[in-house]
């Protein structure tokens, strides 16, 4: 089992991909601020997690695996956030002027995550996906579900969306 170093921490945190649910402890630098970790230079080509639960989607029904550690390929990530109770201070001032919450329905593999995502209220959200250059974007006020798993239903004000790799639905209800 790895043992922690004097300058590093342990997060429970949440990762989504197209085919797979994970938690566990990921290993960071005591100075991380990890909700925002993933759009840092510092950011990992490989997340370190311990005690790693992997719910796997790929093979019809769903399958757990149990690892001691697992090193997760951070392309392969679409969504990542603090596991609740635990939660960093928002990434925004709520007295920014010009902003709004706009309501959007994000599909990642088999999950829908409901929520906002914070725009600017001066230009339409389409222009606003299609000049966005930033890899990772902050969803807020988010309920996850999966059909697949009808038990699972989790509450948390933050987490980053892979802005590449995931659809957004912006009207219609489910």
């Amino acid at each position: 089992m790895y043992t922690l170093q004097s300058d590093e921490k342990l997060t429970s945190v949440m990762i989504y991909s197209k085919d797979a649910l994970v938690r566990g402890e990921v290993v960071t630098k005591n100075n991380i601020m990890v909700s925002r970790w993933l759009r840092t230079q510092g950011a990992p080509t490989f997340m370190h997690l311990l005690k790693a639960n992997v719910v796997g989607f790929s093979s019809g029904s769903p399958r757990v695996y149990n690892f001691d550690e697992l090193y997760f390929p951070t392309s392969e990530c679409m969504c990542f956030h603090l596991t609740p109770p635990t939660m960093d201070p928002l990434d925004y001032e709520s007295s920014e002027q010009n902003r709004l919450m706009q309501p959007a329905t994000i599909l990642i593999g088999p999950f829908l995550l409901q929520g906002k995502l914070r725009v600017s209220g001066m230009v339409d959200l389409p222009t606003t996906m299609e000049g966005m250059r930033l890899p990772w974007l902050s969803f807020y006020e988010i309920s996850i579900s999966n059909p697949a798993l009808p038990q699972f239903h989790l509450q948390v004000p933050m987490a980053l969306l892979s802005t590449g790799h995931v659809a957004y639905g912006l009207v219609g209800t489910v």
